[in-house]
């Protein structure tokens, strides 16, 4: 027989869960690159960019366009990434919580 009271126990213990990994997820750090490695951004499991490093050959550069353009593209590239684990970090921390429930993903909490 379903037991309500457990059931309610259980979302309980997943929103501890959820919201304890979702608080990790600042300390997850990710990178992002573009123009084979001449921009790399890097950001945080909570999707903020941390940093963006510049290679000094394209600091000199005349072209601006094309810098603006890799700076874009690293950084998108690295909160790519910081969303993957994001919603691998979720997932990790509620497994085995609640049955599996076709369509109920709590790696989409990010």
């Amino acid at each position: 027989m379903f037991d309500m009271m457990k059931m309610m126990g259980k979302i309980k213990e997943v929103q501890a869960k959820v919201k304890e990994a979702q608080d990790n997820l600042v300390h997850l750090r990710v990178s992002g690159e573009s123009g084979a490695g001449l921009v790399k951004a890097t950001a945080n499991g909570q999707r903020q960019v941390l940093s963006i490093e510049i290679d000094p050959s394209l600091i000199n550069s005349e072209d601006q366009e094309t810098m603006q353009d890799l700076v874009v593209a690293a950084v998108n590239n690295a909160l790519g990434k910081a969303e993957e684990v994001g919603k691998a970090e979720i997932k990790k921390q509620t497994e085995g919580i609640l049955p599996n429930i076709p369509g109920f993903d709590l790696g989409n909490m990010v």
